[in-house]
């Protein structure tokens, strides 16, 4: 059974290196990617989540990861769930 049009994800992510409290600059720009597409942002203690419309997060999470290696992420574990 498939989704007929639009449908909103979430989109969970972690990046490494993890320091707890001390975001580095491969998290730091992989939120300002997904911040700037207009998503809801949720940063939380060991990760980042990110909600809206299907084509938005699936356009946003290729960049977001994009954004996450060059600026030094050494890991990027990322989760979608379809609503």
């Amino acid at each position: 059974m498939g989704h007929d049009g639009d449908v909103e994800i979430a989109a969970e992510f972690t990046i490494e290196p993890f320091v707890e409290g001390a975001p580095g600059p491969h998290v730091r720009a992989a939120i300002a990617v997904a911040e700037s597409a207009g998503l809801n942002v949720e940063v939380g203690p060991f990760g980042t989540a990110l909600r809206g419309d299907s084509g938005t997060v699936l356009d946003t999470v290729e960049a977001v990861v994009r954004a996450a290696i060059a600026n030094g992420a050494t890991r990027v574990s990322l989760q979608l769930t379809v609503a």
